[in-house]
């Protein structure tokens, strides 16, 4: 009976695996034989336009690496730093273990959630206004506890008795912290680096709250510049009725998701880089 069960459950996940592989194998081809009708060098450099023939996503694309530079400047120190101290220095109590329930809960919230206590906070309270920096301290908060928990997650994982030869060898907290836990830490903090980036790269809801602009013809030169984004863009054509703007909607796509994998292939290389030289 154990082994029929076994057999039915690895049989079940197979076809589910190979069922969400073929949708979004089926989704990508669609996608993209769409969108490459669309890219080219004069998509990339045009700004938006009410003709479609016309329209670029120039300002988008550079809206969209301001966010993700901001987003990652902001988050990584943040997030590896209130890991180290949870793990390495905080006090096993009572409100340690409070503030990290609360980390985990507030993984789970949603993105327009965040998009509204950035509005209150950093657009009025701060004053920053609709500006690059306010959207980016917003997707900071939205991804701050996947990268606190990856981080700890990664330091949890260095065996301890690196740690202990380190104090062993007359070494104080921090310094076994900086040269023996997180040297050894460091591919596995890049990870949740990676999947948080990756969620922030594609949400539209709380950077809409925080004002961003769905038709604007120029570039942010600076963090309090007026700005937009790839997935609102992408979000503005779709829900236009011309047929071009549906297929530039599908091109966008296809750029974010050249962006994304630009991103992801260098936290990728400094991973494969941080094992290689640990070794």
């Amino acid at each position: 009976m154990e082994v029929i069960k076994r057999a039915f459950f690895y049989h079940h996940l197979f076809t589910s695996t190979t069922f969400g592989l073929f949708a979004l194998a089926a989704l990508l081809y669609d996608v993209g034989a769409l969108g490459a009708q669309t890219v080219n060098w004069d998509f990339i450099t045009n700004p938006p336009s009410r003709r479609p023939e016309q329209a670029g996503i120039y300002p988008a694309l550079i809206g969209t690496i301001w966010l993700m530079l901001l987003t990652a400047g902001i988050t990584v120190p943040l997030g590896v730093g209130a890991a180290m101290y949870l793990e390495e220095f905080a006090p096993k109590s009572r409100l340690t273990r409070l503030i990290q329930l609360n980390i985990t809960n507030l993984a789970g919230i949603p993105s327009i959630v965040y998009g509204l206590l950035g509005l209150a906070v950093f657009v009025r309270m701060f004053q920053l206004g609709q500006s690059v920096l306010a959207g980016a301290l917003t997707l900071s908060l939205l991804v701050l506890p996947v990268v606190i928990t990856a981080s700890q997650e990664a330091i949890r994982a260095v065996p301890n008795s690196f740690r202990e030869g380190a104090l062993a060898l007359g070494a104080t907290r921090w310094e076994a912290l900086r040269t023996a836990i997180l040297p050894n830490a460091v591919s596995g903090i890049l990870t949740g680096v990676i999947l948080s980036l990756s969620r922030a790269i594609g949400e539209a809801a709380p950077l809409i709250v925080v004002g961003a602009a769905t038709y604007i013809r120029f570039a942010p030169q600076n963090p309090m510049d007026a700005y937009t984004a790839m997935p609102i863009q992408i979000y503005n054509w779709a829900q236009m009725p011309q047929i071009g703007f549906r297929t530039n909607s599908a091109g966008a796509i296809v750029v974010l998701m050249g962006v994304l994998i630009l991103f992801n292939s260098t936290a990728l290389y400094l991973r494969y880089w941080s094992r290689k030289n640990k070794h």
